[in-house]
């Protein structure tokens, strides 16, 4: 249970801390920079999920 509490603890002092840096400008170009990362990789496996999805499709005749 104690470590639970540590856990819970450690992730709000994360997101105060986080929510500090963000109101830098330097902060503020970093999450940026991660979001337009995060958001490239999640276009990326989308698109080669429904790449593959379709080769699937196309050797088994449904599309």
């Amino acid at each position: 249970m104690k470590n639970l509490v540590l856990v819970v603890v450690g992730i709000g002092l994360g997101f105060a801390l986080a929510h500090q840096v963000a109101r830098t400008t330097a902060g503020a170009r970093l999450f940026e920079d991660i979001n337009r990362k995060a958001k490239e990789l999640g276009d990326a496996v989308s698109e080669g999920y429904h790449q593959r999805e379709a080769e699937l499709k196309a050797a088994i005749g449904e599309g």
